[in-house]
């Protein structure tokens, strides 16, 4: 009976946490937040961009080389093989909608108290390997490093309630990041500490057809899916 309960309280508990970590996100957002605090949150959606690209690569079989995030917020990810023009799209692709598929997991996951703590353990093994095999640049291995370390410090120690508002958070900053960084959908070049590239949207539009405005706009249309399949599921009795 006792068990049950807390079953029953930890279900209530993620919906609560999930709305809390998303107005918090929108307050920090479109408040004054200190670039210490804000710059950390715009990283992690570019480590799930990035690892996106990588991941939806290694998908199809090509090989996951290597990847690396800079200090200003932009990164790059180098995969290697030969997938075709809807391969090299479907790469491209995967980048732009990794924020939303990430969050979306992490809204799925922290409406069950057990279910948030093995996500967290899933997450922190799963960027130890990535940052031993693929991660190249000194900043990136520092910031992977961390996340890593502080996610699996929350999935130790941390209360059950606490994973879920955790999961919470965290999807909530990369779901946001999908509004926030919309504009990176509707640009052909991309600024980044290397120099100006061709925008993701760019690549597919050149490996498939149609403007890259449009690959924008299914891509963004996808995202808002993506993370309203995570709200659904969060929200489910």
């Amino acid at each position: 009976m006792t068990q049950k309960s807390s079953s029953a309280n930890g279900i209530r508990n993620g919906p609560i946490a999930l709305v809390v970590s998303i107005l918090f996100t929108l307050v920090m957002y479109y408040g004054p937040t200190p670039d210490f605090i804000y710059r950390p949150l715009i990283l992690l959606s570019t480590l799930a961009h990035e690892l996106g690209h990588g991941l939806s690569a290694a998908l199809i079989g090509a090989e996951f080389d290597s990847f690396q995030i800079y200090k200003d917020g932009s990164g790059v990810a180098i995969w290697k093989g030969s997938v075709g023009n809807l391969g090299r799209a479907f790469i491209s692709a995967g980048g732009l909608v990794g924020p939303a598929v990430v969050a979306g997991i992490l809204f799925a996951a922290a409406r069950r108290p057990r279910s948030a703590k093995l996500m967290l353990w899933f997450f922190s093994a799963a960027l130890t390997i990535l940052l031993i095999l693929v991660v190249r640049n000194l900043f990136g291995i520092g910031f992977v490093a961390c996340v890593a370390f502080i996610t699996a410090i929350v999935a130790t120690k941390g209360s059950e309630g606490f994973c879920q508002w955790y999961c919470s958070f965290i999807g909530a900053q990369l779901g946001l990041s999908v509004f926030s960084r919309a504009d990176y959908l509707f640009t052909d070049v991309a600024q980044t500490e290397l120099g100006p590239m061709p925008s993701d949207v760019a690549q597919i539009s050149e490996a498939l057809f149609f403007p890259y405005w449009f690959w924008g706009g299914c891509c963004g249309l996808l995202s808002v899916a993506i993370l309203l399949f995570g709200l659904i599921v969060a929200f489910r009795e």
